[in-house]
């Protein structure tokens, strides 16, 4: 039967739509309670909405019982601190599943290509039902920092670098898409992520706020683009070299045993 996916991510996996022209109180992500959560770089993350509605960032998955990523429950402690991020979130009409807001400090290019990754929206998510798919709405106002999309994690042959000025929203289907941020910046990065279904409301949705794959691409150094490449290559080989080395002490310890 396969998943209902929305036509416009189809060709290149992500769409962008109207920059946000309101003004937002930054009291309400800076306000809001976030926990430690590790993702992509140095992060912490605060939940508007999760499994239980509890202030906990955990894939639906690992709760009992487990389920994908719909259907979460908003924390009214967190959505009474941010009303508009609130209804921004729920303005599609989508099923939500996490919604969160992410606090990401300084990282340059060479470490976002190191944390590139794909998300794990859909595991346990019905066949004939709608994909999961993800929202950044970029909260701070972030000139020079840029979202970074690879088909592949370690080809750079296509490579998606969009900029994340106040106001910019994507919609990024982060199962398909490899995904890091490169934040050139002195203070941290916030931005708002909401996991939706696919479906005719947010297919609605993309077509109000014109959502595009067009994009300007940003322009980086070439020599910042190599030292890039260089430093994901030599990070990744320093990760299998000691993977490879724990593997190899517990063989050992399992023959000694």
């Amino acid at each position: 039967m396969g998943y209902i996916k929305s036509a416009a991510l189809e060709e290149k996996g992500f769409v962008i739509l109207d920059s946000y022209g309101e003004e937002v109180d930054p009291r309400e992500w800076l306000d809001i309670e976030y926990v430690d959560w590790k993702s992509s770089g140095d992060t912490r993350f605060s939940p508007l909405a999760s499994a239980k509605g509890e202030i906990e960032c955990n894939g639906f998955w690992n709760h009992k019982p487990p389920r994908t990523d719909k259907d979460g429950v908003w924390i009214d402690s967190q959505t009474a601190l941010a009303p508009t991020l609130t209804a921004r979130a729920k303005e599609p009409g989508a099923n939500v599943g996490r919604c969160r807001v992410i606090e990401l400090q300084p990282t340059p290019y060479g470490e976002c290509l190191y944390n590139l990754h794909q998300d794990d929206n859909n595991r346990l998510n019905p066949d004939g039902t709608g994909w999961v798919v993800r929202g950044f709405f970029n909260l701070t106002d972030d000139k020079d920092s840029y979202f970074v999309l690879r088909e592949n994690r370690t080809d750079p042959s296509i490579e998606y670098r969009i900029a994340l000025p106040a106001g910019a929203q994507l919609i990024v289907d982060t199962q398909r898409l490899w995904h890091a941020t490169t934040h050139n910046g002195t203070e941290p990065r916030y931005c708002l992520i909401t996991s939706w279904e696919s479906g005719p409301e947010l297919d609605a949705y993309i077509e109000k706020y014109h959502g595009t794959d067009q994009h300007e691409q940003v322009e980086v150094p070439q020599e910042v683009l190599e030292a890039g490449y260089a430093e994901q290559a030599q990070r990744d080989a320093a990760r299998a070299a000691y993977y490879a080395a724990k593997g190899q002490q517990v063989k050992q310890a399992m023959s000694e045993a």
